[in-house]
């Protein structure tokens, strides 16, 4: 919502004027600070700010509960707001149509960090912060790398962190590909523990980690992972490459030679 405000060229003493409402309250709204906000005001906003608020209000319902608002209070908010005895509104054809494209495989990435429920609805809020702001989408360099960047950041926020790296969930301890990343890559049949395994990939750089989890946690074809990331194929194969020789050196480190002091 800053960033549609701030895109709008409306002045925040405007906004007051129009929606009838404090300016100081409104400055608190779009910095985030203060009492979490009512869905009326949120709604009037959006409505001035031309904003769809039918995943505006998924959103805020969802972050209500997550700061511990009651279901009533919800529903004392919402209760007389035209947007939910409205027919829904859609999102844009093309929106819709790359949510079917890579709903899917965003999902298989989510699982490797987030449980079942948390994984559903990390790629649900991908997609309704996509549709807020889908023009921006559209206006990116790479729109696949643009929605990329939004689903890592929601992903990344909800997953538990140790010594500020991400631990990867339980479910990647079930993919297949976790076999195939022992086996095939050169003297990673030395790796016994999934543990020390999981630990090293999460001392990867983002990007060589995105790339890890998508090629051999998930299983997908670098042509693949190349299309998700809005990144080169060389650039996947790359970052595999580095990704692989630095967890070799950290779990399969080199033996020392007759004659070396330690």
């Amino acid at each position: 919502m800053r960033d549609s405000y701030l895109a709008s060229g409306l002045t925040l003493s405007e906004l007051s004027t129009r929606l009838r409402f404090a300016k100081s309250k409104l400055s608190e709204l779009l910095r985030g600070v203060g009492l979490y906000p009512r869905w009326e005001i949120v709604y009037m906003l959006s409505t001035e700010l031309e904003m769809p608020s039918w995943p505006l209000h998924r959103l805020w319902r969802q972050a209500a509960f997550e700061a511990h608002k009651s279901g009533e209070w919800i529903d004392n908010c919402t209760d007389h707001t035209p947007i939910l005895t409205a027919v829904p509104i859609t999102p844009p054809l093309d929106h819709r149509a790359f949510r079917e494209l890579v709903e899917d495989d965003y999902g298989l990435f989510a699982r490797v960090f987030l449980e079942d429920d948390q994984r559903d609805l990390a790629v649900s809020d991908t997609f309704d912060i996509l549709w807020l702001s889908w023009n921006d989408a559209l206006a990116s360099h790479d729109t696949r790398r643009f929605s990329w960047n939004v689903l890592r950041a929601i992903v990344m926020s909800r997953t538990p962190h140790r010594d500020g790296r991400p631990e990867l969930g339980t479910a990647a301890f079930d993919t297949v590909a976790l076999q195939s990343l022992t086996e095939s890559t050169p003297r990673m049949d030395q790796v016994t523990e999934s543990m020390e395994l999981f630990t090293a990939m999460s001392r990867l750089p983002p990007n060589q980690l995105d790339v890890m989890v998508l090629r051999r946690l998930c299983g997908f074809r670098p042509e693949t992972a190349s299309a998700l990331l809005g990144t080169s194929l060389a650039t996947v194969r790359s970052d595999e490459r580095h990704a692989i020789r630095f967890l070799e050196s950290v779990l399969c480190p080199p033996l020392l030679t007759e004659g070396n002091t330690p």
